[in-house]
């Protein structure tokens, strides 16, 4: 990317988003514009994939807290007219009554870059070259020679944004695990000329205006300014003979197909990194990371436990008098069945444990199925099943289940009352 674009491309615009907008906000409407314009939605449509291009290149730059605040600092310096913007002063010498940039006295603009003001007995220090250094790839200060720049180094190789996408899948594989193909339509460094923008057979030269620094001054006056070469665009280097392919961007989408490894026990919503498979970096720099963000389908039977992810949970439905007597039953596991017995006198609500049959990591962890037995009351009663239970009210009419409850807040209510 070159220094220019980090004033003139409004990515805030690209996204459709306020500049105080949340990170949550600007990944939303990424995501949006990204999954309209994607190229397996819109095959062959120009303007779509230039849209999805230009809204991975604005989400690379704002969903990175210090690329987004070194973007927010250029934009208000150069942008905001405070300096006169790129180009220079207004006159001459002009003073700030006069239109001019401002300042007088022999003010020279080149002290804030640091190298530019330096003097006799005093180094370059800081100012605004320690941020253009961030953001334009090199230091600041002025070069001896014909061909002045700002720093006699290259501009600084750039890491490429991450990327994410998302994935679904059932509860079963996220319980056990899965491989899954991931087919991505995505900017990637160009295969045909490597990623330099050259074409195939000829390599980038070094720009004789700015010496590879991709940054000149000049002088008006009393006053030096800085901005970026306009021959290489800030690149520090020019590309004679495009590659066909990438158009000298050095970048092309292209669909690719990844293979992601889903781990067993992963939780809805979990982030999975693999690095490296993000876009790619400027300049010769690092790919940055694809993330896949995995979302589980809900399943009919088992869920998760709240308190240990790596316990599954199942309800079973019994009859009074399976609770009342104990019984045994069959239950269902994610990989067959199992007998459990439910001890007599339970209670409707009681959690049984099955120890080994829940998640199985690769580390050796193991989680339980947690059984919840569960009282059926039927819907409706035959004659018979009526009469049996009359007989049972009347047997049972001396036991009051709610007795213990009745006394514990008679004794609350008397210790209230002291009180």
């Amino acid at each position: 990317m070159s220094a220019r674009d980090w004033v003139e491309k409004d990515y805030y615009r690209e996204l459709g988003v306020a500049k105080d907008a949340s990170a949550d906000d600007v990944k939303k409407a990424y995501r949006k514009i990204a999954r309209e314009n994607h190229p397996d939605a819109k095959p062959g449509d120009a303007k779509a994939e230039a849209r999805f291009k230009a809204a991975g290149e604005a989400y690379g730059v704002l969903s990175d807290p210090e690329k987004r605040q070194q973007y927010d600092e250029a934009r208000t310096m150069f942008s905001g007219g405070r300096f006169g913007g790129f180009g220079g002063g207004r006159g001459a010498g002009a003073g700030a009554g006069a239109g001019g940039t401002g300042f007088s006295g022999g003010f020279d603009v080149g002290d804030l870059f640091g190298g530019g003001g330096a003097r006799a007995g005093q180094p370059g220090a800081g100012g605004l070259g320690d941020l253009l250094g961030g953001l334009f790839g090199g230091g600041a200060g002025t070069t001896t020679g014909p061909t002045p720049g700002m720093g006699g180094t290259r501009p600084r190789e750039q890491r490429g944004a991450d990327v994410e996408t998302d994935v679904r899948i059932d509860f079963a594989e996220a319980v056990g695990g899965t491989t899954l193909p991931l087919r991505l339509a995505s900017p990637t460094r160009c295969t045909n000329c490597g990623g330099n923008g050259a074409k195939p057979g000829t390599s980038p030269r070094t720009c004789l205006t700015c010496g590879g620094a991709g940054v000149v001054s000049r002088s008006q006056g009393a006053f030096a300014f800085s901005e970026p070469c306009r021959d290489c665009s800030g690149t520090g280097s020019i590309v004679d003979e495009p590659c066909p392919e990438c158009g000298g961007d050095g970048v092309s989408t292209r669909s690719r197909t990844l293979t992601v490894r889903i781990p067993p026990g992963v939780d809805d919503g979990q982030r999975i990194r693999l690095a490296g498979q993000g876009q790619p970096g400027s300049r010769g720099g690092p790919p940055g990371d694809l993330f896949v963000v995995v979302h589980v389908n809900s399943d009919d039977l088992f869920g998760r436990s709240e308190r240990n992810a790596d316990d599954l949970t199942l309800t079973v439905p019994v009859t009074f008098p399976e609770l009342v007597d104990g019984t045994t039953i069959t239950v269902p596991t994610m990989d067959g069945k199992v007998s459990l017995k439910v001890p007599a006198g339970s209670s409707s609500g009681r959690t049984l444990r099955v120890r080994g049959r829940g998640v199985h990591r690769k580390d050796g962890r193991t989680g339980d199925l947690l059984v919840t037995v569960e009282l059926a009351v039927p819907s409706r009663l035959s004659s018979a099943a009526r009469q049996a239970l009359d007989a049972y009210v009347e047997a049972t009419a001396d036991h009051d289940p709610r007795a213990d409850l009745t006394r514990r807040a008679e004794a609350a209510a008397r210790r209230e009352t002291a009180s």
